[in-house]
């Protein structure tokens, strides 16, 4: 029986004190059973990534996995090393399954009959269960299997969508303990049936306090492992180790109490206290399989392993071996087990005069097993090198390619400019900074601890630029006299809105960074978020206002085109009606997620998708067609009313291509207008702030940039806006731990399970700061006047679309292409690091998402961009024609 993500601390307590009150009036069943020592419980620690698939794996293999099981776990495929199901399938037993249907996806063909049940839709917390438990009395009453295998979910759901502290926590626990009551009464305790059974409960992994997993924390790998019988079996020994144990030595303990072979590629050693209801010869026969068998793989993992060379009645103490060799220690220690184990049998003593000796075998081979299960399970796995060599260079070629682009762009730019030969500490200390940040965030990547806490190292980063831009606008300011300063204030306010920005983005930077105290090692700090929860505001209230500040926020930067512009009118009205859409599915179904979702609010959020995809869709085709009408009729009504209007912003002015920069300018605002209102219906509910707060930091920066007192360096500005982006994406909670990725919000509007569909909506809700600083780069596009020093007569379309968008494409690629390319080279190095699975292996993962986040909004900007530009020529070219 499999309880997905059932904390073993639930059930067995934590630091020898037992669980809280009402975790065991919840199992009130399983708890007597402990007590009367007929279940014998353990803390079954899971290596990460701590994910359902590679758990299973884990259990039924006793291998160790890779962090590439946690892509398959969405998409899983059939197990082909050796494990338990296999070998007890072999030797003719009958196995039937009812539960997770990754159990069919790994054993496909296997179970003579089974029902699977979807693991991915959190939402359902109630008949996930009862799907399985449906069918526990008809195959209970039945005697034609062998083995029985039940894998709820209801418990991973319920953390999921409520965390640990969800009040439908109790209630499933003891639903979970009636189950076991069910089973041990009829299946273990039948008095007609004159088999033996087992029942073994076991979880796959723990949850945080937000109910998530995947990551590498007590709370994550606690899995419990209980082993229950007919009867208290007592013991005269002590237990060799603790109540805590390794998930994956229940694979060796399982294939030898049922006498079948350890599968080959186990790592895990016989569990101590569960054989001790057996004889001695026994006993010791099983330890003797398990270290034969560990012997074997440490003579596959080290070519040359001499062990297997010596014979057993060979050896008397430690002569004759070096110490300092591992090999050669596990050499010592395996053959001195055998040694004993040999003299042991050989013995004329008595068998009841011997158990001191007995004792000592045992203590042996647990020594040996205890040491090489260490060793193996740190073994990093073999890599093939060309293809990581290929890899590498690849890496390295790219980044090459994307510097000279850059540097040939920065050179043609301001090859006009005259470079201060003393200037580059005074004048450029945020370019110099600039480059600075990237060089910090490659030495860090060596430290685990900067890559669980690198969250600090962005906000600090982004504070500094921001106070960097502050002390260069200051700086402007001491230039100018006492008089020339009043009129440059009021002189359509430059100064105040760059100062006014300046401060925005400090201020909205430092609550960002008390958001969330993310990372690993400090989330228990209290964090703004955590005091929002505990208070008792209500955190919908507090979204709903977030949505209605985020609609007025956008409406507001439309409406800086002017009203005489009725494409401007009808944008402005599709968004809002897509914001009244989801400040409707968030007042009429968003008020208790610990409710399954209804199939009204499923269409709501089906419809919500339709009206934002199709309304930016439709922005983006229709605006590049409609805007040079509109702006002919918008510049006759200004000569008509004889008026000008001036805006912080100053779009398209002196610019040769205005029907470019206000179509961009639009369609710039509807991507981040349609991003933030479909993260507003994605994110929790305390993060709907965050979101508001991104925003702000969004428009304050271009209000910043948009302002050309200061000659300020373009890749700088677009290098600044990727940092916001990332800063952004710890400010919402995420880290370099799979625990804090948001599994829930990946099922809002999805009525069946896909994995395709689930895996989007978690990309989204993952990256969304990234991808919506990514997708502001077409307004940035359109705020700043790129100056094209020819006529577009006499300039072709390459070069033009080459200086609109070299920059702000090549620097995110750029500064990715350096990030990935380092961390793959830290990773190669740290490969045989002890927390090369625990840490810098999710983090591999994260950076290769980044990699595709980063590319898929490049791409859009760059296509958008350029489809815009493409039909403007075309209608160009058209208009010379017919004239």
């Amino acid at each position: 029986m499999v309880i997905d993500g059932l904390p073993a601390e639930f059930v067995l307590g934590k630091d020898d004190r037992p669980p809280n009150k009402a975790l065991m009036e919840a199992m009130p069943y399983t708890q007597s059973l402990l007590a009367n020592g007929i279940a014998k419980g353990y803390h079954a620690k899971a290596a990460p990534p701590t994910v359902t698939m590679p758990r299973l794996k884990a259990i039924v293999s006793g291998a160790i996995g890779g962090f590439l099981d946690v892509a398959f776990n969405f998409n899983t495929q059939a197990l082909l090393d050796d494990n338990l199901l296999g070998q007890l399938s072999k030797v003719g037993w009958k196995m039937v399954m009812c539960g997770d249907e990754t159990w069919l996806k790994l054993f496909p063909g296997l179970f003579m009959r089974h029902d699977g049940v979807s693991s991915f839709f959190v939402k359902d917390t109630v008949e996930v269960d009862k799907n399985v438990s449906r069918h526990l009395s008809y195959e209970l009453s039945k005697n034609d299997w062998n083995l029985l295998i039940l894998h709820y979910l209801g418990l991973d759901h319920v953390g999921h969508t409520g965390g640990r502290n969800s009040p439908l926590m109790a209630p499933k626990l003891m639903e979970m303990d009636e189950v076991v009551k069910m089973m041990h009464a009829s299946a273990v305790m039948n008095p007609d049936d004159k088999r033996r059974t087992l029942l073994v409960v076991a979880s796959d992994h723990g949850m945080t306090e937000n109910g998530n997993h995947g990551g590498s924390s007590y709370e994550e790998t606690d899995s419990l492992l209980l082993f229950i019988g007919s009867k208290s079996h007592a013991t005269d020994f002590p237990s060799i180790i603790s109540n805590d144990v390794n998930q994956v030595d229940i694979a060796p303990t399982l294939a030898l109490l049922f006498g079948v072979p350890i599968p080959k590629n186990n790592v895990g050693v016989m569990i101590p206290g569960v054989i001790d209801f057996l004889k001695d010869t026994q006993q010791l026969r099983a330890l003797q399989l398990n270290s034969w068998q560990l012997l074997r793989l440490l003579q596959k993992q080290v070519p040359g392993f001499p062990c297997g060379s010596f014979p057993c009645d060979g050896f008397s103490g430690d002569q004759g071996y070096n110490s300092n060799d591992i090999m050669e220690k596990f050499c010592r220690l395996y053959l001195r087990s055998a040694f004993l184990h040999d003299s042991w049998i050989s013995t004329e003593l008595s068998r009841s005069d011997s158990r001191e000796d007995k004792s000592e075998i045992i203590a042996a081979y647990y020594e040996f097993l205890i040491n090489a299960n260490q060793w193996l399970s740190h073994k990093a796995t073999d890599k093939p090198s060309t293809v990581i060599v290929f890899g590498v260079m690849s890496m390295i070629l790219s980044f090459l390619i994307f510097s000279i682009s850059i540097y040939s762009i920065i050179q043609e730019s301001y090859s006009g400019e005259k470079q201060l030969s003393n200037g580059i500490f005074t004048q450029h200390l945020d370019e110099g900074f600039s480059l600075c940040v990237i060089f910090i965030l490659v030495i860090s990547m060596g430290s685990s601890s900067m890559v669980e806490e690198e969250q600090y190292i962005w906000h600090y980063l982004i504070s500094t630029l921001n106070l960097l831009f502050l002390r260069k606008t200051m700086q402007l300011l001491q230039k100018e006299s006492t008089c020339r300063f009043f009129t440059l204030f009021n002189g359509h306010g430059k100064v105040c809105i760059r100062i006014s920005s300046i401060f925005t983005l400090l201020i909205t930077g430092r609550i960002l960074r008390g958001w969330h105290q993310g990372g690993v090692n400090w989330t228990h700090l209290p964090d703004i978020s955590k005091w929002l929860e505990q208070s008792g505001i209500d955190l919908h209230l507090i979204q709903l206002t977030a949505v209605i500040l985020t609609i007025i926020l956008i409406l507001f930067s439309l409406s800086l085109l002017g009203r005489g512009m009725k494409i401007v009118l009808v944008v402005g009205f599709n968004f809002l009606m897509s914001g009244l859409l989801v400040l409707y599915h968030i007042l009429r179904y968003q008020h208790n997620a610990s409710l399954p979702s209804s199939n009204a609010a499923t269409s709501l959020a089906q419809i919500i998708y339709a009206t934002l995809g199709v309304s930016t869709v439709g922005t983006v085709l229709a605006v590049p067609w409609i805007m040079p009408i509109q702006i002919s009729k918008a510049c006759c009504s200004d000569r008509n009313q004889n008026s000008a209007v001036s805006h912080p912003l100053k779009i398209g002015s002196q610019s040769q291509y205005p029907e470019l920069i206000y179509s961009l300018f639009i369609i710039g605002w509807v991507y981040i207008g349609s991003w933030c209102l479909l993260q507003l219906l994605l994110q929790q509910p305390v993060n709907s702030v965050v979101t508001l707060l991104i925003l702000m930091q969004i428009f304050a920066s271009f209000l910043f940039f948009s302002q050309r007192m200061l000659q300020q360096k373009q890749w700088v500005e677009v290098a600044v806006l990727y940092y916001i982006g990332m800063a952004g994406h710890f400010a919402l909670g995420n880290s370099n731990s799979l625990a804090t990725v948001d599994v829930a919000g990946a099922f809002i509007g999805i009525s069946n399970y896909s994995a395709l569909l689930s895996g989007i909506l978690m990309f989204i809700i993952t990256y969304a700061s990234p991808t919506l600083l990514l997708l502001s780069l077409v307004m940035y596009i359109s705020i700043k006047n790129l100056e094209i020093a020819a006529s577009p007569q006499n300039v072709d379309s390459g070069h033009v679309l080459k200086r609109i968008l070299g920059l702000p494409c090549l620097v995110p690629l750029t500064i990715n292409s350096i990030l990935l390319m380092a961390y793959t080279i830290v990773l190669i190095l740290m490969r045989n690091h002890l927390f090369v699975w625990s840490v810098f292996s999710p983090k591999y993962l994260y950076a290769c998402a980044t990699t595709v986040c980063v590319l898929i909004g490049v791409f859009v900007v760059a296509t958008t961009v350029s489809y815009a530009y493409m039909v403007l020529a075309l209608r160009k070219k058209y208009e010379k024609l017919h004239w």
